[in-house]
């Protein structure tokens, strides 16, 4: 079937006006106040605000106010380049490495998928200009030639792209319950030393009192430096489970073979073979020598963003790692459950900050960390009974994740074919 040859128009005449945000430096406040939004704060449709994220008084906030609407996309132009979002309402100031289209003559949700497609992503990285941190004119954004379908085209094109995006943004937010469920479980449980207990049995029970608020007795153990219940222990990680890392080698990219995994790989989202590179078969069985991935067992990121973890309970698409941890829980999975909340909770995270190293560029932390992070050890029927409920929550986010992985397959393999008329979508 050929494709439709739809009109072609400029940016520039389907928009009210492109711009970018502030160019200079405002005044931030320490607490509230109003996001100062960038580049980075884009992400899969939505301004992301982060922990991290500056803000600005009211004072600044009225000095660089620029009004949005719902017909407002924002874009990335500077570093990371095409990263869009729509306006949510949101009160917020925009940095310079952030562009706004105010779309005026274009249905804004079929822009944003156009603007997904891979060819005019490279395009728009192909005419930025900067060797080592790319920008996005705003010339060149007005410039961009965008096929114009009928309105009600754009409309039924946008619709069926945005039925797949739905879906993906209510697993996410239901792994985020999930996620959520699991790690006030394990606070309960395991630092507040909480966990329900039924003192005439001596046994945990659902309907049993918190252990440590009704008294339970306690113990101070000198290496942990706190109190943990009476009978209770605790040892270093790779006294559990075996503890390895990856690659410390840099293979070449291959035109054939397997995908080389790193840190950068790792996001909530899964694992994201995107850009990730290929590697020889030779090259891939001389890293699986050292730091083989197995069903069953976790990732964790060891340099720049650190702590982000990715359970492999199934694999698809063959890889090897580099500059991340793997934690062999298909040899123990018995101890699965506990260890991966053990390392993903907060204490977990806080030990991996308070003993990462600092290199020439980014933070990491070395496998001899890894392997010496404390786990407490709790009495047999604890554990039992904790992981029996923290094992269903576990294994339902994979499986969103799993889900979510094969509609983004789906929309994206969707997305050329419908912008280019190969698919046309009937009412």
């Amino acid at each position: 079937m050929s494709n439709i040859v739809w009109p072609k128009k400029p940016l520039s005449s389907l928009t009210s006006k492109i711009g970018d945000g502030i160019h200079g430096t405002p005044v931030y406040v320490e607490t509230g106040g109003f996001p100062f939004v960038n580049g980075n704060n884009l992400k899969q449709g939505a301004i992301v605000i982060a922990e991290d994220t500056k803000r600005v008084d009211q004072e600044e906030f009225e000095k660089y106010f620029i009004k949005f609407d719902e017909n407002t996309l924002f874009m990335s132009i500077n570093g990371t380049l095409g990263s869009l979002a729509k306006y949510n309402g949101e009160q917020i100031i925009l940095g310079k490495s952030a562009a706004y289209i105010k779309c005026k003559g274009i249905n804004i949700d079929y822009l944003y998928y156009y603007l997904q497609l891979k060819k005019v992503q490279n395009q728009m990285w192909n005419i930025a200009t900067g060797s080592t941190i790319k920008n996005l004119s705003l010339a060149s954004i007005r410039g961009l030639e965008v096929p114009v379908p009928s309105g009600n085209t754009q409309t039924k094109i946008a619709q069926v792209l945005s039925v797949i995006d739905t879906k993906i943004e209510l697993n996410n937010r239901i792994n985020a319950e999930l996620e959520a469920m699991a790690k006030t479980l394990y606070n309960y449980w395991f630092v507040q030393f909480d966990f329900p207990f039924d003192f005439a049995q001596g046994k945990p029970d659902a309907n049993g009192k918190p252990y440590k608020t009704s008294g339970g007795k306690m113990v101070y153990d000198p290496i942990l430096k706190r109190e943990i219940p009476e009978g209770w222990g605790w040892k270093t990680i790779d006294k559990l489970v075996d503890v390895r890392d990856g690659t410390h080698d840099s293979p070449k990219p291959s035109p054939r073979g397997q995908y080389l995994i790193t840190s950068k790989h790792l996001k909530e989202s899964g694992i994201d073979f995107s850009d990730a590179y290929l590697i020889s078969e030779e090259d891939f069985e001389a890293v699986n020598k050292r730091s083989k991935v197995d069903e069953g067992d976790f990732l964790l990121s060891m340099i720049g963003t650190i702590g982000l973890s990715q359970w492999v309970m199934k694999i698809e698409t063959p890889f090897a790692i580099k500059n991340i941890g793997l934690f062999k829980t298909s040899q123990s999975p018995e101890w699965a459950d506990y260890i991966f909340s053990s390392v993903t909770s907060d204490f977990g995270k806080f030990y991996l900050k308070q003993n990462q190293s600092t290199g020439t560029s980014q933070s990491y932390v070395t496998l001899g960390t890894l392997r010496s992070i404390p786990i407490v050890v709790p009495s047999n029927d604890v554990f039992q009974s904790f992981n029996e409920k923290v094992r269903p929550l576990h294994r339902a986010i994979y499986g969103n994740i799993c889900e979510n992985q094969k509609l983004t397959q789906l929309r994206d393999w969707l997305l050329p074919m419908l912008m280019n008329g190969q698919v046309t979508v009937k009412q």
